[in-house]
């Protein structure tokens, strides 16, 4: 009788603990890549209104602007795509999201000159700024590891300074302070919903091929 009321306790216990932090699929990466997301929320299920329509952009918003973008840039992300996915295991980051901030940021690398931005100010697949002083080759798996590390490392930042926000808050936090900084997000209005929402609407796409 006592065996089994002590399993019956560990369940409870154990399945209490799935509710926020950790998450139960984030130690597991060899499950389905539409299953593993990571240590820092599930972007299939996160909130998200894509590309943002303004009157300079009707036709190429929202969540299908995104997607369109997203697929446009997916045959030059593809060759990165393992090392994608051993970086984000590494950071315990959703490789899709990883996909998206690529796209986001260098189309998988066709804009780029040598690894730079035409102002030669943003160095790598991940644009790192480059007072940060980039390491690596700009697609190599040195500067993908770096820029995959400050990315998860500002979404750290962002738990500890907002202990109370949610998981889904603390991930959008985390990728607006990965563009603009830390300092810049003293609440929720600070978050920049337009880069954020666009990168999730991304990472969902990418997320069902195969990231």
């Amino acid at each position: 009788m006592w065996p089994s009321i002590v399993l019956v306790g560990l369940t409870v216990v154990i399945g209490t603990s799935r509710g926020s932090y950790p998450f139960p699929h984030a130690l597991r990466p060899h499950l389905h890549p539409r299953l593993y997301h990571g240590c820092y929320g599930d972007i299939t299920t996160m909130e998200t209104s894509g590309v943002r329509c303004d009157i300079t952009n009707l036709l190429s918003c929202g969540i299908r602007g995104s997607e369109m973008f997203a697929d446009m840039d997916l045959n030059s992300i593809r060759p990165y795509q393992t090392l994608i996915k051993e970086v984000g295991q590494r950071y315990c980051v959703d490789p899709a999201l990883i996909a998206a901030v690529i796209s986001r940021e260098s189309h998988g690398g066709t804009v780029l000159q040598r690894g730079w931005d035409h102002r030669g100010l943003k160095f790598g697949l991940m644009q790192l700024d480059k007072n940060i002083h980039p390491t690596g080759a700009w697609d190599s798996k040195e500067h993908l590891s770096q820029g995959v590390g400050i990315l998860a490392e500002n979404i750290k930042v962002i738990q500890r300074k907002f202990p109370m926000w949610s998981v889904d808050q603390h991930l959008k936090g985390g990728l607006s302070a990965f563009k603009s900084g830390a300092e810049a997000i003293a609440a929720l209005e600070d978050i920049d919903s337009g880069y954020v929402d666009d990168v999730i609407a991304r990472a969902r796409f990418y997320k069902t091929h195969g990231f």
